[in-house]
Order: structure tokens, then sequence, then C-alpha cells
């Protein structure tokens, strides 16, 4: 049965290749290699989407963070913030020390003065204590905090009018 399948296959023959055809190369008058360019505006709005350092909720650091990117913590921080980003400070988590960056959310609890920000929001879980400057304050009901607030001022117009306060009713 063997010299069967061999006479088989001796017989019979083999299968013509298929045609390998090759595309023509496109001629180089037409070919564009002119780079792409994203506009320097969505590519820094891509980036900053892109990196966001998270202290997750198990970790307690202290130190001192500065940078471009945006900051969540979920954890425990002890030091300053320093961002051109957005810092997070989530339900349950501490931060005390200074901060400085773009938009800062509370959420948890935050010992510590925001010394210059675009937009401060402290969300009804959110514990505020320490001042604030800046340009605007949007405080959720059942938040607490303690400590002034400047907000809405530009500039150094803010400490100018600071010393213009009225101390109390006058006599």
């Amino acid at each position: 049965m063997s010299m069967w399948k061999d006479q088989a296959r001796k017989d019979s023959p083999a299968p013509p290749p298929e045609p390998v055809t090759l595309r023509d190369p496109a001629p180089a008058a037409a070919a564009d290699f002119t780079p792409t360019v994203t506009p320097p505006a969505a590519r820094a709005a891509a980036e900053r989407e892109l990196k966001e350092s998270l202290i997750a909720a198990d970790l307690t650091i202290e130190g001192k963070i500065e940078g471009a990117g945006h900051i969540r913590i979920a954890g425990k921080f002890k030091g300053d913030v320093n961002v051109q980003g957005d810092l997070t400070i989530e339900n349950g988590a501490k931060l005390n020390g200074g901060v400085r960056a773009k938009k800062v959310i509370i959420a948890g609890e935050l010992e510590g003065n925001i010394e210059s920000a675009a937009r401060v929001e402290l969300l009804a879980s959110g514990v505020l204590i320490g001042d604030v400057k800046a340009g605007s304050l949007t405080v959720a009901a059942g938040s607490r905090m303690r400590g002034q607030a400047d907000f809405g001022w530009e500039g150094d117009k803010a400490s100018s009018d600071k010393g213009g306060k009225d101390s109390g009713p006058a006599a």
C-alpha cells in the first residue's frame, strides 16, 4: 500500500508556484516627506493629559514635588507641591504642605496654604486648613475650611488691597 502512495506522489506534478506581483514604487516626485506638524497648544494639551502621577492610597511620602504634569494624591504626602498642571487630593487622602498648581481639587484634606492657583474646587468631602489665593474658588456644601481666601483678584492687586481691609467697626 505504501507503494501506491509513493507512486502517486512521483506521478503527480507539483503545483506551479503562485505568481508574485511587485508593487511599483511611487515616483519620487509624488512622495511627500513633509513632517506633520501638530500645533503647540494641541501638543501641550495632549502631553498634559498623558502625564499624571499618582500617590496611591496605601503610600505615605515625605518630600517635595515639582514639575509640569498632573498630580493625584490618594495616600498621604508631607511637603510642598509646585506643579504647572493640576493637583487632585482624593477622598481619604491628606496633604500637609504648601501648594502651587494650575487647578486644585480637594476631596480629602489639605493642611497648608494654596499660594497660587488659577482655580480651586473644595468638594463636599474636602477639608482645607490654610489660606487660599486663587483666580476662582468653588466651595461645595458640606466642605470645611479654616483660613483666609483671596480670589478673583488679578496679580498683585490682591496683596495691595489686603492692607486696606477694615479691621472692625469704626468707633
